[in-house]
């Protein structure tokens, strides 16, 4: 395994940078991510499939990490039923240290091999499911743990690392490794790392949830209506899908709760 996420920075004396110095290298090296990240299409692609043949079959995703990693799983996840309008339990953070090490790091939490799987059990899971794990490293024990325990158990397993040739990896039956480089600050993979398992996750969220249906053209019918800029966001996709007035649509809306559920009414002439 090449440690990449460890190697030196391509910058020296950081401390002796202006802060236009620190910005322009920061940023030099954030544009590289989106390369990487297409390098690695094709593995997105395999687990994304596999993900939602098992959804559609009545499973679950769930993520599972330490750190900046755990806790961009629980962001994703998170982000699911508000954005697509599907259960809490489709999508499934989960980080190690429980959710307190979400905002705080639980020293040493990473380090127990045995606890994921722990953690997994209080949700039942089973070989209906899938489990993705992210680790920027790729040697993460909590994460190696729970995928090896995962695969024992039937399931179908993957992962986001940043390194190639991981223990992670090797644990994971659809890898998928954004090699990133060293990080401007050396070590911290908060940043490009961090970057680039968003961008994947991003990635395997979305294109799940359409492939589902969850998405009609190219608008969030489902979106949990749950502020005022989301209602007003519905009012004006009713009006564009179906040419009605101001005043109708929000009166659907309003009747209805939803985009969607609005759309079918009026086109049912209810």
């Amino acid at each position: 395994m090449k440690n990449t996420t460890e190697q030196d920075s391509n910058f020296q004396n950081l401390d002796q940078m202006t802060v236009t110095e620190i910005l322009r290298g920061i940023n030099q090296e954030d544009q590289t991510v989106p390369h990487a990240v297409e390098e690695s299409l094709p593995q997105i692609e395999a687990l994304v499939e596999q993900i939602v043949a098992k959804m559609k079959a009545g499973g679950r995703l769930f993520y599972i990490g330490a750190g900046t990693s755990g806790r961009l799983g629980i962001v994703d996840a998170s982000e699911c039923p508000p954005t697509y309008g599907v259960p809490f339990d489709w999508v499934i953070g989960i980080i190690a240290g429980g959710d307190r090490a979400i905002r705080k790091a639980v020293e040493f939490a990473e380090d127990n091999e045995e606890q994921a799987w722990k953690d997994l059990q209080e949700y039942q899971i089973s070989d209906k499911d899938v489990l993705v794990g992210i680790a920027a490293s790729g040697r993460t024990p909590y994460v190696i743990g729970g995928l090896q325990k995962a695969k024992q158990a039937g399931l179908v397993t993957g992962c986001i690392v940043c390194n190639d040739g991981s223990p992670v990896a090797a644990a994971a039956d659809y890898p998928i490794e954004v090699v990133v480089g060293p990080e401007f600050v050396t070590g911290s993979t908060r940043m490009k790392a961090g970057t680039a398992q968003k961008l994947v996750l991003n990635m395997i969220s979305t294109s799940v949830m359409i492939q589902l249906g969850r998405v009609k053209g190219n608008k969030m019918v489902d979106m949990q209506l749950s502020n005022h800029k989301l209602v007003n966001r519905a009012i004006r996709m009713l009006m564009q899908e179906t040419a009605m007035d101001q005043a109708s649509a929000e009166k659907y809306i309003q009747q209805y709760g939803s985009v969607r559920k609005a759309m079918e009414a009026f086109r049912k002439g209810a």
